[in-house]
């Protein structure tokens, strides 16, 4: 899918790469929204120039990417959010100004999310409440959340490695209990880069946090080792849940698992009246 972003009066052009499920903006039009240069192209060769690291990591982590240009499809330089915030950190600009203090307020958070643990599920309370969860959501949000570490730290101790790893296993879970991958479930709810399990119902995190559950004490029991071994674990973990679900939806004729999310309204586009 290809769309037009716009930094407050410019337009940034941007890519969102459904497999991989990232954002990519083109970095030229980054560098003239930050620097009103009449040739972005020519700023952004002068600034690799002269800051050799950046010039090397640009080169190293951003690809060239299609994108709608003048009408047509193009190859453009572009990024994902990390690297254009590396980029901007490079640009001597009034207005990359509030990116580099916002990055500075972020760092100095994780740092001390890191020395104090509980700063972090503070911060991630105030940030649901924020955008409209309910104290029962948020407790469930949060016990969902305890139940997924003591997994993934079983994964870890029994040779599980890489977030592809990680990811097969989540997945293998969800299509059992779900009978949609997590891909097919974040579609159906509309979202795109949005975290699935943060516009789940009450139900859905529930039966996500059963499923992870008896995936690790089923591991544990079988003392599933390696990938395949914790695949099997994961099939028959997901498929409690799965005859859990199927019990409660034939009891209240209600499906647990919908299209619904959390995501804002979408803003009506304004049209000019016909003259």
């Amino acid at each position: 899918m290809d769309a037009i972003k716009v930094f407050e009066d410019k337009k940034v052009r941007s890519h969102y790469d459904k497999d991989n499920e990232i954002w990519y903006f083109s970095i030229v039009d980054i560098v003239e929204a930050l620097t009103d240069s009449k040739n972005p192209t020519d700023y952004l060769k002068k600034i690799r120039k002269r800051d050799v690291a950046l010039g090397s990591y640009i080169g190293t982590n951003c690809p060239q990417v299609t994108m709608l240009t003048n009408g047509k499809k193009r190859k453009t330089l572009a990024g994902n959010v990390e690297n254009i915030f590396r980029i901007v950190q490079s640009i001597p600009s009034p207005k990359a100004e509030p990116f580099k203090l916002w990055l500075a307020k972020v760092g100095h958070e994780r740092i001390q999310e890191i020395q104090d643990p509980s700063q972090s599920i503070d911060r991630a309370r105030e940030n649901w409440k924020e955008h409209g969860r309910s104290e029962k959501w948020i407790q469930q949000r949060m016990m969902g959340q305890e139940t997924r570490n003591k997994l993934t730290d079983y994964w870890k101790e029994a040779g599980i490695e890489g977030k592809n790893e990680f990811a097969i296993l989540t997945n293998i879970i969800h299509q059992e209990w779900t009978g949609l991958s997590v891909k097919e479930h974040k579609e159906a709810k509309g979202l795109k880069s949005q975290n699935l399990r943060d516009h789940m119902s009450e139900a859905e995190l529930i039966f996500t946090a059963l499923a992870e559950l008896s995936t690790r004490q089923i591991a544990e029991n079988d003392e599933a080792r390696g990938l395949g071994e914790n695949a099997e674990a994961s099939k028959k973990g997901g498929k409690v849940a799965k005859n859990a679900r199927i019990e409660l939806e034939q009891q209240t004729g209600k499906n647990v698992v919908t299209n619904e999310n959390f995501l804002p309204p979408a803003k009506e586009k304004k049209t000019l009246p016909k003259k």
